[in-house]
């Protein structure tokens, strides 16, 4: 036999963690005590970001901090996968076990480094007799990403108030806008609990998290800030500071900051400089920069309202300048406004990483971008455009294999990993699949309804930055909501 290519070792690994989750339970998942996103900013929970968040209940969090993350209801389902059942806010992963021979998330997670560390304590032997961990008991997540505030700077057209302070100051002056779903309206914020706290008044889950934090930081393995704007947030200085000031750094940790690099420049030079200390003097296993961008030029401006476009590059370079070591991720969360220039977003990708992708940096490919699609709100998706615009995406992929096939001009690494690549062909297949016409017709008046109040309220001209759309503009401008509700 010969040797296995890395494809099968990784598949072999797999149903290797598959095994041994099955061995505790059906529906067992090493997420569920060792990952979690806190949004302090409304007081929500979750270990995966397919169930829903639920609320974290304040005398939980007086009793003991950590309920930000072991709260009673993840409890709970913990016991269910512990006693051989499927918590029934995972049946995102159940669908497709149920439904394919694809590895389910539950499979995936638990093989991540960050949750191997947890099995010895699943399964432990006591007295020559196998014991499992106790439901009830608290632990410390090793994956942890926080939002700290939804204070933000911008009005991307696909985000939420609870997520943007400028999105909020809208919709309390203006209302929701007058698509089927009224969206971003307040009243389905307010029936799930998840209006923020005002940034000025206090806030008992941070106070709560600074508590937990000096326990929490020496058992985490990956933490990630998001936002909102994370250099808006006061508690993101908090945290660069304490891993500079503390005698025990974690120097096994990858630390992570979310920016829209449209903060002020005092900000992105205080972040900057703070990065630079951590970096240089070795106080974290890895440091990774995340940025979102979705175009290029004045159509991704429209898509990011608060973003200027020229200023954004200035800081991606000054940042990949200044700091030497931390890698830059580009999360593009492709649209339906994003399929005419992308191109040009791809060639200035090639550059960049032409530039600074270095084996003196953390990780070799250090300039990245992670293209997921936008599927809510479904009016802003790419499966809402004709055919001929969706080919643009297929035109954009063969760019970045023939950028790939060119290769760097002084270097012999590959420009694009493969997910890189693989990730934008699979939204063009995505876009291939059958849609129900009514959805189709309905999404196609919201998108209509959203862009017509968006340029109204914001003083924009969705025509004039996207001309190309005129013809479909004015197909969807004749759809009349009774077709459609």
């Amino acid at each position: 036999m010969g040797m296995k290519t890395q494809a099968e070792k990784d598949v072999h690994e797999l149903n290797k963690t598959k095994g041994r989750l099955d061995s505790v339970g059906c529906g067992m998942c090493v997420a569920k005590w060792m990952q979690v996103t806190i949004h302090l900013q409304n007081g929500h929970t979750h270990s995966c970001h397919h169930p829903r968040t639920h609320k974290i209940p304040l005398d939980e969090i007086k009793k003991d901090p950590s309920a930000l993350h072991n709260t009673w209801y993840k409890k709970h389902a913990r016991k269910e996968m512990l006693t051989d059942a499927r918590p029934s806010e995972c049946d995102y992963c159940w669908n497709v076990e149920d439904n394919s021979d694809v590895f389910s998330d539950r499979i995936l997670k638990s093989n991540e480094p960050w949750a191997k560390s947890f099995w010895d304590k699943i399964q432990h032997k006591k007295d020559n007799k196998n014991y499992l961990i106790d439901w009830r008991e608290n632990v410390n997540p090793t994956y942890v990403e926080v939002v700290f505030s939804n204070a933000c700077n911008f009005k991307c057209s696909y985000c939420a108030p609870h997520i943007s302070t400028q999105w909020m100051n809208e919709i309390k002056d203006k209302g929701g806008y007058p698509t089927t779903t009224k969206f971003n309206s307040l009243g389905g914020l307010k029936h799930s609990q998840l209006m923020p706290i005002p940034q000025k008044e206090e806030n008992p889950y941070v106070e709560a998290f600074w508590k937990w934090w000096p326990d929490l930081y020496q058992d985490l393995h990956t933490f990630r800030i998001t936002g909102g704007e994370p250099l808006l947030s006061k508690d993101t200085f908090k945290v660069l500071d304490y891993i500079i000031k503390t005698d025990k750094p974690n120097k096994n940790l990858v630390l992570s900051v979310n920016t829209n690099m449209g903060a002020p420049d005092e900000l992105m030079d205080k972040f900057i400089e703070k990065v630079k200390i951590i970096t240089e003097r070795n106080l974290v296993k890895d440091f990774q920069i995340f940025t979102s961008i979705d175009g290029w030029g004045t159509k991704s401006e429209y898509i990011r309202h608060g973003l200027n476009y020229r200023a954004f590059w200035k800081n991606c370079e000054k940042t990949l300048t200044k700091l030497t070591k931390p890698s830059l991720t580009f999360m593009v969360t492709y649209n339906a406004l994003s399929v005419f220039n992308f191109d040009l977003f791809i060639e200035q990708l090639y550059l960049l990483k032409e530039k600074y992708n270095s084996v003196d940096r953390y990780t070799s490919n250090s300039v990245v971008a992670d293209i997921s699609y936008l599927r809510h709100p479904s009016h802003q998706s790419v499966r809402i455009l004709p055919k001929v615009f969706q080919e643009n995406i297929q035109s954009q992929v063969n760019l970045m294999h023939s950028i790939q096939e060119k290769g760097f001009t002084e270097k012999g690494d590959d420009v694009f990993s493969h997910m890189e690549m693989e990730k934008l062909q699979r939204i063009y297949d995505w876009c291939q699949g059958d849609i129900d016409e009514k959805s189709l017709k309905r999404n196609r008046y919201d998108f209509y309804q959203f862009f017509t109040e968006h340029d109204k309220r914001r003083k924009t001209n969705i025509l004039g930055v996207f001309p190309e759309i005129k013809q479909f503009w004015e197909e969807c401008s004749k759809i009349k909501k009774d077709e459609v509700v």
